[in-house]
C-alpha cells in the first residue's frame, strides 16, 4: 500500500472556487480502481487530502488522469504556494 499526503493551500479569496475544484477530484479519485482512500480535510484555506493506494502502478494511472493534470494547470494561480505532496510510511 502506498500513502500520500497533499497539501493544497488556496488564496483566500478563492477559497470557495478551490474547494470545488477540490471537491471534484476527490469524486473522481474515489472511483478509480487503485484508489483505498482519498480523505479530505480542511482549515480555512488549506486542504489536506489523505491519500491510500494499492499499488504504485493504481498511483501511476491517477497522476495521469486528465481531470488531475487539468486541475494542477487551473489551480495554479488560485493558490497561495505549490502543491505540496508526501509520498509516506506508516510508521505506528
Amino acid at each position: 500500500m502506498i500513502s500520500i499526503t497533499a497539501i493544497i493551500k488556496s488564496k483566500k479569496e478563492n477559497i470557495e472556487k478551490v474547494t470545488e475544484m477540490v471537491q471534484h477530484i476527490v469524486r473522481e479519485t474515489r472511483n478509480e480502481a487503485a484508489c483505498i482512500r482519498y480523505d479530505l480535510h480542511c482549515t480555512e484555506n488549506v486542504f489536506i487530502i489523505w491519500e491510500e493506494w494499492t499499488d504504485q502502478a493504481g498511483l501511476d494511472i491517477h497522476n495521469s488522469q486528465q481531470y488531475l493534470i487539468d486541475f494542477i494547470a487551473e489551480s495554479e494561480d488560485l493558490l497561495a504556494a505549490p502543491i505540496q505532496v508526501y509520498k509516506t510510511t506508516q510508521v505506528l
